[in-house]
C-alpha cells in the first residue's frame, strides 16, 4: 500500500565557507628546516609576519592564536632537538612557528547528509504547534573525512521548517581522556574487534586490574620502539591504543552556537571519520532525560561501533560499545527501556535487522534476528534508519532497503511495544524512493536517514539525497499507522 510522503522545499547543502584548523606535520625534516628558517627572522620581521596571517585568518576562527601556540608545543621536541631554547621563545615566535604547522580544512565541502532529527530541550516561547528541533548531519570534507555537525531550527504547526541563522565561526572542543580502565573489559574488546592474543597478551599481562592511560600508551610504545617487529604485530598495538583513545570527553565553550559545535574525529580509531550517528532523546525510568547517538569510528580499515551521549550539547562523552553484539555497523538505541533493559537494533551481518537488551547502554550481547529482507527492493539488505519510535500502535521503525543496482530506498515496519521481535506489520513498497531529481550525487540513486522524529501526528522524515545534501519529508501518522497495520 502507498503511503503518501510530502517532500518539503528545505536543503542542507554542502558549505566550502565551514573550516576548521588542523594540526599540520610536514615530516621532522622539512619541520627542523622550516623552524630553522624562521629562526633567521629577527623580531621585527617575526611580528609582522604573524601581523600579516593573523589579519588573513583571524577572521575566520576563534582564538586563533591559541591554536598557534598549540601547534607549537605539538614540536616542542624538535625545536628542543635543533638546541634551540624553546622556553626563551617569544610569544609570537612561538605563534608564528604554530602557524606554520596550521591548515584548514573544509568539513563540509564535499557532502552533507545523513541526517537525524531530535527535540531540542529547549521549548520555551513557542506558538502552539511549534516544536524546536536539532538537526545532525553527516559532514564530509576532502579526503571524505566525516564529523558530526548540527543545526537547529522551529517546525510549525504545518511542519514546515524554519532553519536559524547560523554562528560565524566553527568551535574547535577541549578534549579530555578517561583516565583509568578496566582490565578485563579492555582484554574482551580487544578479543572483540580481533586483536590476536597472541600479540596483545604480552602488554596486558603486565598491567594492574585498573590501569592509567599513559602507562598502556609507555608500554606500547616501548615495544613499537623495536626495529625487528613485524608489521602485524605493529598493527595489532597500534589497535591496542586506538581502543585506549577511544574513550574521551569533548568539551564546547557556552558562548558558542549550536551550529558552531563541531564533532571532528579525534582518535585514531575515527582517523578516517564520525559516519552515521543515530540521535535519540532517551528518557529514563525516574523520567531523566539524555541524549545518545550511537555512530561509526572508522580509521581505514577497521570499524569500531561508538555511543555519544550528552545533556546539553556542549559536553559530549564518547565510548567504544562492547559485546558479541557491539559489531559492524547501523546500531540504533531505542528511546526508552522496554521490561528494565535497554533495547538496541543491529545489523551484524550486513543483511538482516537485530535486536539485543543489556543491563547497561555500552554492553550488547545475545541479538537475534527480528527483520529479513522479505520484498525485492530490500533483498541485498535491510537496516534501520534510526531510532524507534514510540506511538500506541507499536514501535515505528523507518528501515531502508537495497535492492536492484544497489538503490536505497526507505521503508517502515510496526513492532509490539512490549514485546519488539514481534513484528505487527511492514510496508510492501518503499515510503520513499530516489526521485528523479534526487539521483545524483556523491553515491547516485540513495535517499537515507538516521533518525526521525514525530510531531502534529506526523513523521517528520529527515533524508540524505544521493550522498550529496538533504531535505526531509513529512508523512501523516494516521495514514501511516493504518496502512501498516492493515500489511500484516
Amino acid at each position: 500500500m502507498r503511503v503518501t510522503v510530502t517532500r518539503k522545499d528545505v536543503k542542507f547543502l554542502p558549505d566550502s565557507s565551514r573550516v576548521v584548523t588542523r594540526y599540520f606535520m610536514n615530516g621532522d625534516d622539512r619541520t627542523r628546516k622550516m623552524v630553522g628558517q624562521l629562526m633567521t627572522l629577527d623580531e621585527k620581521q617575526v611580528n609582522q609576519n604573524l601581523e600579516h596571517t593573523l589579519r588573513e585568518f583571524a577572521g575566520r576562527h576563534r582564538n586563533i592564536s591559541r591554536v598557534f601556540f598549540k601547534h607549537c608545543s605539538n614540536i616542542q621536541g624538535i625545536i628542543e632537538g635543533m638546541e634551540i631554547n624553546y622556553a626563551e621563545l617569544s610569544d609570537t615566535r612561538k605563534m608564528l612557528i604554530g602557524s606554520y604547522c596550521t591548515m584548514e580544512y573544509a568539513i563540509e565541502s564535499a557532502a552533507f547528509f545523513n541526517p537525524s532529527i531530535v527535540e531540542d530541550f529547549d521549548q520555551l516561547y513557542l506558538e502552539k504547534g511549534e516544536k524546536r528541533i536539532i538537526i545532525s548531519f553527516r559532514a564530509t570534507g576532502e579526503g571524505h573525512i566525516s564529523s558530526v555537525v548540527f543545526r537547529r531550527g522551529i517546525l510549525d504547526k504545518n511542519n514546515d521548517l524554519q532553519v536559524m541563522k547560523m554562528g560565524d565561526h566553527i568551535d574547535k572542543a577541549e578534549i579530555s581522556q578517561k583516565k583509568l580502565y578496566n582490565k578485563k573489559r579492555f582484554i574482551r574488546k580487544l578479543d572483540e574487534m580481533n586483536i590476536p592474543a597472541k600479540y596483545s597478551t604480552s602488554i596486558m599481562q603486565d598491567l594492574p586490574d585498573k590501569f592509567e592511560y599513559y602507562v598502556l600508551k609507555q608500554v606500547v610504545n616501548r615495544v613499537l620502539t623495536n626495529n625487528d617487529i613485524s608489521a602485524e604485530r605493529k598493527m595489532a598495538l597500534e589497535e591496542v591504543t586506538w581502543l585506549a583513545d577511544s574513550f574521551y570527553d569533548v568539551h564546547f565553550h557556552h558562548d558558542s552556537d549550536i551550529t558552531e559545535r563541531v564533532i571532528f574525529p579525534i582518535s585514531d580509531s575515527e582517523s578516517r571519520g564520525i559516519e552515521d550517528a543515530r540521535f535519540v532523546r532517551f528518557i529514563d525510568d525516574d523520567k531523566s532525560e539524555k541524549i545518545y547517538a550511537t555512530y561509526t569510528a572508522y580509521n581505514g580499515h577497521t570499524i569500531l561501533p561508538k555511543l555519544l551521549s550528552t545533556e546539553d550539547f556542549y559536553t559530549f562523552r564518547i565510548m567504544p560499545l562492547h559485546g558479541t553484539g557491539a559489531q559492524n555497523k547501523n546500531l540504533a538505541l531505542f528511546p526508552r527501556k522496554i521490561n528494565g533493559q535497554y533495547a538496541m537494533l543491529a545489523r551484524l551481518d550486513g543483511v538482516n535487522n537485530y535486536l539485543m537488551y543489556s543491563k547497561r547502554p555500552t554492553v550488547w550481547n545475545d541479538p537475534i534476528i527480528i527483520q529479513e529482507p522479505r520484498f525485492p527492493w530490500e533483498f541485498t539488505q535491510i537496516g534501520n534508519c534510526g531510532s524507534p519510535l514510540w506511538t500506541e500502535e507499536g514501535w515505528l521503525l523507518i528501515t531502508h532497503g537495497v535492492g536492484p543496482m544497489r538503490r536505497y530506498c526507505l521503508g517502515a515496519s510496526l513492532f509490539d511495544l512490549n514485546d519488539p521481535s514481534k513484528e505487527i506489520g511492514r510496508l510492501d513498497e518503499p515510503l520513499l524512493s530516489p526521485r528523479e531529481d534526487e539521483r545524483e550525487g556523491y553515491v547516485p540513486n540513495v535517499v537515507y536517514s538516521c533518525g526521525s522524529i514525530i510531531h502534529n501526528n506526523s513523521l517528520i522524515l529527515p533524508y540524505a539525497v544521493s550522498d550529496y545534501s538533504s531535505t526531509y519529508g513529512v508523512v501523516d501518522m494516521t495514514e501511516l499507522l493504518d496502512a501498516l497495520k492493515k500489511s500484516k
